[in-house]
């Protein structure tokens, strides 16, 4: 059975892939942490954390990727360009990809943030 945050990245991915991007990686793990898209789009190397919020109580789904969350997504990006340096000469952008309830109803809406953070 799927999890909820399965389900999120996997409509974050055909999401990304209609607007024309490919996908290289998904939840690629080193022991610094993961990212949980990694793909092309035209000449740049983007890394994809995708977050979801059901409920606006607490902080926002792009809210919650804090400056720690942030290192932990650079340190890994690193590993990744290491273990794949036909990559390494792009220039790297680091998106958010929220999922956020609405203002009305119960499906969540998808907010794209490209260079949500840089390193």
């Amino acid at each position: 059975m799927k999890s909820a945050g399965e389900d999120y990245e996997t409509r974050a991915a055909h999401w990304l892939t209609d607007r024309g991007m490919r996908l290289l990686a998904r939840n690629f793990r080193a022991k610094t942490g993961e990212i949980d898209i990694i793909a092309r789009d035209r000449d740049h190397l983007v890394f994809l954390e995708v977050r979801a919020r059901s409920n606006r109580a607490f902080s926002t789904a792009a809210g919650s990727v804090d400056r720690r969350k942030q290192q932990r997504i650079l340190r890994t990006a690193q590993l990744y360009l290491q273990r794949h340096p036909e990559l390494a000469r792009l220039p790297c952008r680091f998106d958010v990809i929220a999922f956020e309830p609405r203002q009305s109803g119960i499906h969540l809406e998808i907010r794209w943030i490209p260079g949500a953070f840089t390193a």
